[in-house]
Formats: C-alpha cells, structure tokens, sequence
C-alpha cells in the first residue's frame, strides 16, 4: 500500500506526507518542512500521524516555503533528513548532527522495505532541486510541485504512475495582467520558475494512461490562480470531471491519495 497526502500547499509553505506499508511494516516520509512547526504537528495528527511517527525528512530544494522547520524537525526529533549536495550549500551547510543524507539524481531512496522513493532533477530555479517518484513496487506516485517546464528528463519519472500529486502554479493572464512586479513576473513564468496551469495540462495529456488514478493539483497561487481554473485545466487533459480532481491547499492540504 501506498499513500500520500498534502499537508499544506503554496507559496507560504509546503509539506507532503508519504506513507508506504508492507504487510505490518509501515515507513513515513515527510517530503518538505515549509510549514510551521506547530501547524506541522497539528496537521500530522489530522491525518493520523505524529511527527515521532516519521521515519525521514526528504527536502526537495533551498526555498524556504520548503526548508521551513526542517533542522529544528531533525534535531529536536532525531530524524534523518535527505537532500542533495547542492540543497545543503544552499542552505547554509547547518549542523545535522549525524542526521544528513545525501539525495542523488537517480539514486534510490529504500524506506525500510516498505516503499522506494527515487529522486530526479527538475528545471526550477534552486542550486540542485529533486523531486520525487514512489514506489512499493506494485503502485507508482510522483510529487512534483516546482519547475519551471516539464524538460524531456522528467517525462519518464512522472510516466506509468497511478497518482501525481503535481505543480499547477498559476493562470498565465492573471499573472501577466497581475500585480505582482516584472522581474517576478518574469521569474515565475520563466523556463527555472513555476507551471502554469496550461503547462500542466500539457504535461498530463503527455503521461495520461488509463491507470491514472489520481491527480493532486498543488502550489497554487493564492494572487495569480484559482482552484476552478486548476481544476478545469487537470480535467481537460483527462478528459474526468473537475470534480474528479483533488486541490492541495495552503491551509489543510489535500485529501489522502490510496493506492493499493
């Protein structure tokens, strides 16, 4: 069995909780620490998990709506924490105590037996940034919640998955027509920035297939995108009902995902 849920998505913060179970063996992955500590905890314990409960950290890039609690997490709880070598430069090179784990491109992650997590790189604009594919070797997930296209490279790590808890970051005219300044403009919807919800759609209609089971639309844009137009754009490259598509929001996060 395979499970993940949202824990909170955008750009004020970012965690995703990974849950993968192999007869009485159960190992939990925390994939990202940009929310607060104690609204961490507070979210944890909705969906019926404790941070003593986590097993590893996994943080995908230096952003701190991603790094957040991260090291006060680690060392207060005694929990290992992956990232890449470029991540932890990026970050200051903080004392772990033991605790750090170097990610690799390609190199898999072994939660205990219960499920693999696979690390791959992604265009955004962060030193070393890696998302995640997941898999207890009967069910396939991917995370991928920040870059700026989806480059022929990510394609395969994102394929053959019956859930995709995936970036649909902002509506391309309202981020023009927007408020925020140009050079931010600029970044946001530049080839290192974020997925538009055009993007998105495209890269779903690219790896759709009908094991699909599930998809995640997350780091909406509380300025520059709505949960209607995520919705509508993950719908058309499905050919589902918006209904059928599940949001991450800042505050809350998403449903559980279940596979298996």
């Amino acid at each position: 069995m395979l499970r993940l849920k949202s824990l909170g998505s955008g750009s004020s913060g970012n965690s995703t909780l990974i849950e993968g179970r192999s007869g009485t063996l159960t190992r939990r992955l925390l994939v990202d620490c940009g929310i607060g500590i104690r609204t961490l905890a507070l979210r944890l314990g909705e969906a019926g998990n404790a941070i003593a409960q986590i097993d590893a950290i996994f943080i995908t890039h230096e952003h701190s709506d991603h790094v957040g609690c991260m090291a006060t997490l680690a060392l207060r709880h005694g929990i290992p924490v992956w990232m890449s070598r470029g991540t932890y430069a990026a970050i200051g090179e903080p004392e772990l105590h033991g605790l750090l784990r170097i990610a690799e491109h390609n190199s898999p992650i072994d939660m205990g037996g219960a499920f693999e997590a696979l690390p791959f790189s992604v265009p955004h604009d962060a030193r070393e940034p890696l998302h995640l594919r997941l898999s207890d070797g009967s069910h396939h997930a991917a995370v991928l919640t920040d870059l700026g296209h989806a480059s022929p490279e990510v394609i395969p790590y994102v394929t053959n998955c019956q859930a995709l808890l995936i970036e649909a970051n902002h509506d391309a005219e309202m981020l023009r027509t927007g408020r925020y300044p140009a050079f931010l403009k600029r970044r946001i919807a530049g080839a290192n920035g974020h997925l538009a919800n055009e993007q998105t759609e495209a890269l779903l209609r690219t790896v759709n297939h009908a094991g699909l089971q599930r998809v995640v639309a997350a780091h909406l844009s509380a300025e520059n995108n709505r949960p209607e137009l995520a919705r509508a754009a993950v719908a058309r490259a499905l050919g589902w009902s918006p209904d059928d598509v599940d949001i991450a929001l800042q505050r809350g996060g998403s449903p559980w995902v279940q596979l298996g």
